[in-house]
């Protein structure tokens, strides 16, 4: 697999997971492990280290990325106060930027987005903005510093799959940074398919976690991503709209 270098770190792996809608805590080191993840994301809200068993930190694996995400921001204001308490948290200088006002789609406020990601990589943070698909929203984002930009699939924990794949494919191609694909990724052939498309990288939670195996579909999802990612850099076949036959049509009856 070819190297994957983002915010200046090498990471072997292109799935980032989420830590979200798992009955138990406790199954998120083998998660992690079958999944092969370098990278996971949290809300910091969901973190008390006060409370051993609740506190989400203690179960993620020492050598793994912590991506704190700002997930209840309404706001750049509130998202750049949340990720400055996540980096108090002793969580690093990582952030993945979620603005939402909007409570029946969860869609996210893509100017309030970029504003933070403005002030945010200022401060030295490696910010990786949750956004709607826009590709000049994108080159804004990307022009300000952000390690990457995550636009959306399909509407975040709706297992809908890759809904918007013509936008982010204008992205991928447009953008000179890194795309990775963030909500709605419902299954493996969702992950493979973005990588397919070009995606750096994808992250999943609501897939994995509401599954009636999370360890055994972390493990589906890992195979995926490197399987799309694999495609990619072989070089897809070209598409006909007409058949095509593989073997010659003609001197096969005498």
């Amino acid at each position: 697999m070819d190297k994957f270098i983002l915010g200046g770190k090498e990471l072997s792996s292109r799935l980032l997971i989420g830590t979200g809608k798992y009955g138990n805590n406790k199954i998120l080191p083998e998660v992690c492990t079958e999944s092969g993840t370098n990278m996971v994301t949290m809300a910091v809200r969901r973190v008390d280290l006060d409370n051993k068993e609740e506190n989400i930190i203690g179960y993620i694996p020492k050598d793994i990325i912590l991506l704190p995400n700002t997930s209840g921001a309404r706001n750049a204001e509130e998202a750049i106060r949340i990720a400055r308490i996540a980096k108090a948290m002793g969580c690093g200088n990582w952030i993945k930027i979620e603005v939402i006002s909007d409570t029946k789609y969860l869609m996210p406020d893509n100017l309030e987005t970029l504003k933070a990601t403005e002030a945010l990589v200022k401060e030295g943070f490696n910010v990786l903005p949750y956004m709607s698909p826009d590709l000049m929203m994108g080159k804004r984002m990307i022009e300000a510093g952000a390690a990457a930009v995550m636009p959306l699939g399909s509407p975040i924990g709706s297992n809908r799959g890759i809904r918007t794949k013509e936008l982010i494919e204008i992205m991928i191609d447009g953008i000179d940074g890194q795309v990775i694909i963030d909500a709605g990724i419902g299954k493996p052939s969702d992950a493979a398919m973005a990588m397919e498309m070009g995606a750096a990288a994808v992250l999943v939670n609501t897939a994995i976690s509401s599954s009636k195996d999370p360890i055994a579909m972390a493990r589906a999802f890992k195979k995926a991503v490197e399987a799309g990612r694999e495609a990619y850099l072989a070089g897809l076949g070209v598409e006909n709209t007409k058949g095509n036959a593989s073997s010659p049509l003609t001197g096969f009856l005498g």
